[in-house]
């Protein structure tokens, strides 16, 4: 049984999870964004095993590096946007100066591709290449539970009118490979409540 732990973390709100199996002592995260603070408490007795990024805008990794200072962890992205987390121009924080400082990273310990299996907590993670709203863009599905960072919401999609955004990617990662999943899949989005997949499948407005 994953346990599963939402933060909305930073001026954005964005979903940050705090994932845990049998073992309460040993956690993963998905997308440690800005002001990690609430975070950092939570976890300081926990052995991180990985944070696990869904994209690289800088909403979604402003957490990262103090929470791989402190707990030592590899972080996986995929490799299209490996550059954008040692760049702040590449991962918008440099467009929205009102919203924070520019934000950049140590490079990642591990890529991330297609198909890719992983293997935490227990449990095993099959990686969604989920290109649209930005093209490195990822998807983690494990059991019943999705992270779709920014590619679906509950009624809604992600944005593609940032650097590297693109529609017909987008629909085409929601048609061609999220909505062949059972209607039962719950999805975690990066921002905003959870959903599940038959929800949007008959509900949202965007890609009904």
């Amino acid at each position: 049984m994953l346990r599963i732990e939402t933060y909305s973390l930073g001026p954005l709100q964005t979903n940050a999870y705090l994932l845990r199996g049998e073992d309460e002592g040993r956690a993963i995260i998905i997308d440690p964004g800005m002001n990690p603070a609430p975070l950092l408490r939570k976890i300081e007795g926990l052995d991180i095993e990985a944070i696990l990024l869904t994209h690289a805008h800088f909403d979604h990794i402003g957490g990262v590096e103090e929470i791989r200072q402190a707990k030592k962890c590899p972080v996986y992205i995929h490799p299209i946007e490996s550059d954008w987390l040692t760049t702040p121009k590449l991962n918008g924080s440099l467009m929205w100066p009102e919203v924070g400082p520019p934000i950049s990273t140590s490079a990642a310990e591990y890529d991330l591709a297609e198909a890719q299996k992983l293997h935490f907590l227990g449990h095993d993670f099959t990686v969604y290449h989920t290109p649209g709203h930005s093209p490195g863009s990822v998807s983690f599905l494990c059991g019943n539970d999705l992270f779709s960072g920014d590619v679906l919401f509950r009624l809604g999609v992600g944005r593609t009118d940032l650097p590297g955004g693109r529609e017909v990617d987008l629909y085409n990662s929601i048609r061609g490979k999220l909505f062949n999943l059972s209607d039962e899949v719950k999805v975690y989005p990066g921002h905003g409540p959870r959903t599940t997949i038959g929800y949007e499948r008959a509900n949202n407005p965007y890609v009904s």
